[in-house]
């Protein structure tokens, strides 16, 4: 599904995303297809779920985001140095 359908069928919902077609400009991720994996009223509980399923598939791209937002944008972080 494409995110402004996304948003008409789930207003004012937290959902956990999984990107199925992505692409990368810069430091930024955009979905241009995305599976709704689940919604939620609380955002605690969509974010519980989706490290429940990073740990379960750590291959496959999941989020959770709120359905607030007019773009779905991921900046995306850069780790640089050692970690430890």
């Amino acid at each position: 599904m494409k995110w402004i359908d996304i948003r008409k069928a789930y207003p004012d919902k937290w959902l956990v995303i999984e990107g199925l077609e992505t692409r990368m400009q810069g430091d930024t991720k955009y979905y241009d297809n995305i599976s709704v994996m689940e919604s939620f009223d609380d955002g605690t509980k969509a974010m519980k779920l989706c490290n429940s399923l990073h740990k379960e598939y750590p291959r496959r791209d999941f989020h959770f985001v709120h359905t607030s937002h007019k773009k779905l944008e991921i900046p995306l972080k850069r780790w640089i140095g050692i970690r430890g």
